[in-house]
């Protein structure tokens, strides 16, 4: 994998394909590897980027800190992109890496061609959610993470899924706790996005699994109807992770959403 230094860590990245960029930002606690069927199919007609996260994969979390804000994780993809000389991208997210790719839209929204926000929300933490994340923080660090895997694979991937399941489960289990836990007390503190989605004036695509319990259809519709020019998908048969459960769904809506964004000749 090719690798570039910031100031902050050392970022492991796919680079794939050529013409227009996409950039792909995945979830917690995954790699870039949660993205390896739309990296296959849509590097032959883009150039894909897929970075581990600093903390996640073969990225190092760098420098020792409690928490990783989503404004840490957007500015390393903005210095990546600055790297390998792309001005402009569709920026897709998946969880929380929708939240980074709201985020990343939110300080550099000339940076974003197209928006694709699949399983994510954009609300502030409620205080109980504060709690939780901050509990579950703690609990990583004592525990590691074979636990909490074990725990939420089915709400990951739906237990109809089973070929999707052992990947999924690797990606936690080999997820540094450490900053697993920085990640998620970031994450507490995030802001509200749903103004910046009211007013972005780039096409957006919102997916979502039927079977999604984590973010449920109710808060994609709740995208679709701030996003002033976005279409939503339903993936049915999938709960958190389309993209991995049902590919061949999920890399339709996208193909049919990056051939819209195809400027004229």
């Amino acid at each position: 994998m090719p690798v570039f230094d910031n100031l902050a860590t050392r970022v492991f990245y796919e680079d794939r394909g050529t013409g227009p960029a996409l950039l792909l930002v995945h979830g917690h606690p995954f790699d870039h590897t949660m993205w390896q069927p739309q990296i296959e199919r849509f590097s032959r007609t883009h150039r894909v980027i897929a970075p581990d996260l600093r903390g996640y994969g073969d990225t190092p979390l760098g420098a020792m800190t409690a928490s990783t804000d989503l404004g840490e994780f957007a500015e390393d993809l903005v210095e990546l992109l600055d790297e390998l000389g792309i001005e402009e991208c569709v920026l897709a997210g998946l969880s929380m890496g929708g939240q980074i790719a709201m985020e990343l839209y939110r300080r550099h929204p000339g940076r974003v061609r197209g928006l694709v926000l699949a399983d994510t929300f954009p609300a502030a933490e409620t205080e109980d959610g504060k709690r939780a994340r901050n509990a579950m923080a703690d609990r990583l660090l004592e525990e590691g993470m074979r636990g909490y895997a074990d725990e939420v694979l089915d709400r990951m991937v739906a237990p109809y899924n089973t070929h999707a399941a052992p990947h999924v489960h690797r990606m936690m289990c080999a997820t540094d706790p450490v900053a697993a836990a920085a990640a998620l007390r970031g994450r507490a503190e995030r802001p509200d996005y749903r103004e910046t989605l009211a007013a972005a004036t780039v096409p957006a695509l919102v997916v979502v699994g039927r079977d999604d319990t984590y973010t449920p259809v109710t808060d994609a519709e709740d995208m679709h109807a701030l996003l002033p020019h976005s279409t939503l998908v339903v993936v049915e048969r999938a709960a958190h992770l389309p993209n991995l459960e049902r590919p061949e769904e999920f890399d339709a809506a996208l193909d049919a959403f990056l051939r819209s964004l195809v400027r004229p000749s």
